[in-house]
Protein backbone atom coordinates (compact mmCIF):
# COMPACT_ATOMS: atom_id res chain seq x y z
CA UNK A 1 0.00 0.00 0.00
CA UNK A 2 1.16 3.32 -0.82
CA UNK A 3 2.01 6.13 1.36
CA UNK A 4 1.16 9.81 0.71
CA UNK A 5 4.54 11.97 1.46
CA UNK A 6 3.97 14.20 4.39
CA UNK A 7 4.94 17.62 1.82
CA UNK A 8 2.10 16.27 -0.20
CA UNK A 9 -0.56 16.19 2.84
CA UNK A 10 0.38 19.48 3.54
CA UNK A 11 -0.34 20.52 0.34
CA UNK A 12 -3.76 19.23 0.28
CA UNK A 13 -4.33 20.69 3.89
CA UNK A 14 -3.45 24.15 3.27
CA UNK A 15 -6.10 23.73 -0.60
CA UNK A 16 -8.54 22.65 2.11
CA UNK A 17 -8.11 25.43 4.60
CA UNK A 18 -7.23 28.08 2.27
CA UNK A 19 -11.15 26.98 -0.16
CA UNK A 20 -12.76 27.00 3.31
CA UNK A 21 -11.68 30.91 4.14
CA UNK A 22 -12.75 32.03 0.84
CA UNK A 23 -16.03 30.57 1.14
CA UNK A 24 -16.97 32.26 4.64
CA UNK A 25 -15.05 35.61 2.87
CA UNK A 26 -17.94 35.12 0.03
CA UNK A 27 -20.54 38.64 1.20
CA UNK A 28 -17.79 39.83 3.57
CA UNK A 29 -15.65 41.55 0.55
CA UNK A 30 -15.53 41.31 -3.31
CA UNK A 31 -12.92 43.14 -5.29
CA UNK A 32 -13.51 43.45 -9.07
CA UNK A 33 -11.38 45.11 -11.45
CA UNK A 34 -12.72 46.75 -14.48
CA UNK A 35 -15.38 49.26 -13.70
CA UNK A 36 -13.27 51.18 -15.44
CA UNK A 37 -9.64 52.39 -16.96
CA UNK A 38 -8.47 49.94 -14.41
CA UNK A 39 -9.40 50.94 -11.00
CA UNK A 40 -10.36 49.12 -8.08
CA UNK A 41 -13.71 48.38 -6.78
CA UNK A 42 -14.49 46.82 -3.45
CA UNK A 43 -17.78 45.73 -2.93
CA UNK A 44 -17.58 45.69 1.41
CA UNK A 45 -20.49 45.12 3.27
CA UNK A 46 -23.49 46.15 1.20
CA UNK A 47 -21.33 49.55 0.05
CA UNK A 48 -19.38 49.98 -3.22
CA UNK A 49 -15.92 51.78 -2.21
CA UNK A 50 -13.21 53.04 -4.99
CA UNK A 51 -11.18 55.57 -5.49
CA UNK A 52 -11.47 58.18 -8.46
CA UNK A 53 -8.77 60.09 -10.23
CA UNK A 54 -10.60 62.76 -10.01
CA UNK A 55 -10.63 66.24 -8.15
CA UNK A 56 -12.67 66.55 -5.37
CA UNK A 57 -15.37 69.73 -6.41
CA UNK A 58 -15.18 67.74 -9.84
CA UNK A 59 -16.38 64.47 -8.43
CA UNK A 60 -19.18 66.44 -6.36
CA UNK A 61 -20.49 68.10 -9.31
CA UNK A 62 -20.22 64.71 -11.15
CA UNK A 63 -21.93 63.35 -8.78
CA UNK A 64 -24.44 65.88 -8.56
CA UNK A 65 -24.97 65.29 -12.49
CA UNK A 66 -25.58 61.66 -12.41
CA UNK A 67 -28.12 61.99 -9.65
CA UNK A 68 -29.98 64.28 -12.14
CA UNK A 69 -29.42 62.00 -15.12
CA UNK A 70 -30.58 58.65 -13.38
CA UNK A 71 -33.42 60.85 -11.96
CA UNK A 72 -32.96 60.18 -8.62
CA UNK A 73 -34.43 62.78 -5.88
CA UNK A 74 -31.59 64.55 -4.37
CA UNK A 75 -32.56 64.94 -0.46
CA UNK A 76 -29.78 66.36 0.83
CA UNK A 77 -26.05 67.44 0.70
CA UNK A 78 -23.73 68.18 2.80
CA UNK A 79 -19.96 69.74 1.96
CA UNK A 80 -16.82 70.74 3.47
CA UNK A 81 -13.69 70.91 1.70
CA UNK A 82 -12.37 67.09 2.67
CA UNK A 83 -15.73 65.43 2.73
CA UNK A 84 -19.28 65.37 0.87
CA UNK A 85 -22.32 63.39 1.64
CA UNK A 86 -24.94 63.54 -0.88
CA UNK A 87 -27.81 61.37 0.14
CA UNK A 88 -31.02 60.76 -2.57
CA UNK A 89 -33.78 58.08 -3.43
CA UNK A 90 -34.86 56.04 -6.53
CA UNK A 91 -38.85 55.34 -7.63
CA UNK A 92 -38.75 52.40 -4.83
CA UNK A 93 -38.02 55.08 -2.50
CA UNK A 94 -34.36 53.08 -1.16
CA UNK A 95 -32.15 55.92 0.26
CA UNK A 96 -28.53 56.29 -1.83
CA UNK A 97 -26.34 57.63 0.47
CA UNK A 98 -23.08 58.89 -1.66
CA UNK A 99 -20.07 59.73 0.62
CA UNK A 100 -16.81 61.67 -1.23
CA UNK A 101 -13.50 62.38 0.67
CA UNK A 102 -10.73 64.66 -0.68
CA UNK A 103 -7.70 61.66 -0.55
CA UNK A 104 -5.32 63.94 -2.33
CA UNK A 105 -4.51 66.14 -4.93
CA UNK A 106 -6.94 64.54 -8.09
CA UNK A 107 -8.21 61.47 -6.13
CA UNK A 108 -11.17 60.89 -4.41
CA UNK A 109 -12.53 58.34 -2.36
CA UNK A 110 -16.38 57.15 -2.98
CA UNK A 111 -18.33 55.40 -1.05
CA UNK A 112 -21.73 54.22 -2.65
CA UNK A 113 -24.68 52.71 -0.13
CA UNK A 114 -28.09 51.73 -1.31
CA UNK A 115 -30.32 51.08 1.46
CA UNK A 116 -29.86 49.11 4.92
CA UNK A 117 -28.08 46.29 2.80
CA UNK A 118 -26.79 47.64 -0.15
CA UNK A 119 -27.90 46.93 -3.88
CA UNK A 120 -24.41 46.32 -5.73
CA UNK A 121 -26.14 46.60 -9.14
CA UNK A 122 -27.85 50.10 -8.87
CA UNK A 123 -24.44 51.44 -6.71
CA UNK A 124 -22.23 50.14 -9.92
CA UNK A 125 -24.97 52.28 -11.97
CA UNK A 126 -24.39 55.15 -9.99
CA UNK A 127 -20.67 55.14 -10.58
CA UNK A 128 -20.50 54.33 -14.14
CA UNK A 129 -22.75 57.34 -14.51
CA UNK A 130 -20.67 59.00 -12.09
CA UNK A 131 -17.42 58.46 -14.25
CA UNK A 132 -18.99 59.65 -17.24
CA UNK A 133 -19.56 63.30 -16.15
CA UNK A 134 -15.96 63.22 -15.06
Amino acid sequence: MKTKSPVRVVALLSLAVSLAVVAGMTGCVAVAAGAGAGAAVAWVRGELQTNLSADFENAVRATNRALTQLQLAKISEKKDALNAVITARNAADKKIEIQLANAARNLTKVEIRVGVFGDEPLSIAILEKIKDNL
